[in-house]
């Protein structure tokens, strides 16, 4: 009996720390994750509010933050003091080697570069800007760091151009003003402040006629078609098709950023970015594209068969819980089955084994019989004394017979000692 408590009570302790285990992953962290977006009204800022809408319908406080655009998004994912974990990111900006800790959930939407001037301010040829006021975007923005890149190309460093920091809707309202003599913004084609200037008789929209040079010279770009009379169908704005360069804007997260958080964020851009426009038709995006960063292993596994299939049937926190659970009951099931199946035969084992050690005690006495080495009175006294620890041996029903068989046999070793011991006299 004392063996039979001791294999349960050690179940009972694998059991008891399987499920402390267990309620240390019943309440996983709450779903709260800091995403930083863009300036106020930007597309990233509207986009990330959309995701924040659905993902609070999954119990998750996506707390957006503002900035002023990629650069400044890339610096904040990068350092991990700031606490961000997701981030919209325009291609070209950095690589595997400068940000190791970070992955993409594939491409979002194409941000065309828009270049509008006023009549004739722009010229035919990138030379033509030297000494114009041109908007480039603010500090830390996508704009300013694309301008950048592009006006390098053309030689056009230093202070041959005046870039002033406005972003698009402050540079939309400045050049309708006729206060700057152009303004480039990185934004989508549902940007007001560009549906305003395309839409314009008194602006013009830069073409980029030599726009695959630069493709081949920046792969990060991508060459997009603004079809003539888009803007403003009576008024044929723009005059005819334009060429224009585009990035495409990535999702950003950390890598230590739950999967299952992941997943959500990929349902979201889905839901968010896969609508048709005049560059991209209906479900183009969002796509494994690696873009500057690699894709990460649970955007893979969205792309192939989407969201994991306890999210597809529980909410989202409920989902999170039953992952974990099955996390930890698995293997536990693993090793806590096998002793449950085992249980009776290692019983079953320990029982025989108390009623064979009487077995080899009978079968003592017998070898002593046999080859006469103690007195007959000595060997029955041992046999009584067998005999009494077998009656009081208990053992479950199942195991009664080799009980009452040892008992059989043992009476029958008295039998040859009793006839031994009646011979005795006669024998001396």
């Amino acid at each position: 009996m004392a063996r039979r408590r001791w294999l349960f009570t050690v179940l009972a302790v694998l059991l008891v720390a399987g499920l402390l285990a267990v309620a240390r992953t019943l309440y996983p962290p709450l779903g709260v994750v800091a995403m930083t977006t863009g300036a106020t009204g930007s597309a990233y800022d509207v986009a990330g509010r959309q995701y924040a809408e659905i993902l609070a319908r999954e119990g998750i406080d996506l707390r957006l933050q503002t900035s002023a655009g990629s650069v400044e998004n890339l610096r904040r994912l990068n350092d991990p003091r700031t606490g961000v974990g997701i981030g919209f990111l325009q291609g070209g900006l950095t690589d595997p080697s400068k940000s190791p800790d970070l992955v993409s959930l594939g491409t979002m939407f194409y941000e065309p570069l828009w270049f509008f001037c006023r009549g004739d301010g722009c010229g035919a040829r990138p030379g033509d800007l030297v000494g114009k006021k041109i908007a480039a975007g603010a500090e830390g923005s996508g704009t300013r760091a694309l301008v950048e890149q592009l006006l390098a190309l053309n030689g056009l460093e230093g202070d041959s151009v005046k870039r002033l920091p406005l972003d698009a809707v402050e540079a939309a309202d400045a050049l309708l003003r006729d206060e700057i003599d152009a303004a480039a913004m990185v934004a989508p084609w549902s940007t007001p402040a560009v549906r305003k200037l395309l839409a314009s008789t008194e602006i013009e929209l830069l073409d980029f006629p030599r726009a695959d040079a630069y493709v081949a010279l920046r792969p990060n770009l991508t060459k997009l078609t603004v079809p003539a009379g888009v803007g403003n169908m009576a008024a044929n704005r723009p005059p005819r098709d334009v060429h224009l360069l585009a990035v495409k804007a990535s999702l950003i997260v950390r890598k230590d950023l739950a999967h299952e958080l992941q997943y959500v964020l990929l349902d979201a851009a889905t839901q968010v970015n896969s609508g048709a426009d005049i560059f991209q038709h209906a479900s183009q995006f969002p796509a494994p594209e690696a873009g500057d960063l690699p894709v990460s292993t649970d955007a893979q596994q969205y792309y192939k068969s989407g969201r994991p299939f306890l999210q597809r049937y529980l909410p989202f926190r409920l989902s999170q819980i039953a992952g974990r659970l099955l996390v930890v009951l698995v293997p536990l099931l693993g090793v806590v089955y096998p002793l449950i199946r085992f249980v009776p035969s290692i019983y079953g084992w320990s029982m025989r084994r108390r009623v064979f050690q009487l077995y080899g005690e009978l079968k003592l006495i017998e070898v002593d019989l046999e080859a006469r080495r103690n007195d007959t009175a000595a060997l029955l006294r041992r046999l009584e004394l067998l005999e009494e620890r077998a009656d009081h041996l208990h053992v479950p029903l199942g195991f009664a017979q080799i009980l009452y068989t040892l008992r059989s046999h043992i009476d029958l070793t008295r039998a040859r000692l009793k006839s031994r011991f009646e011979q005795a006299p006669t024998s001396g």
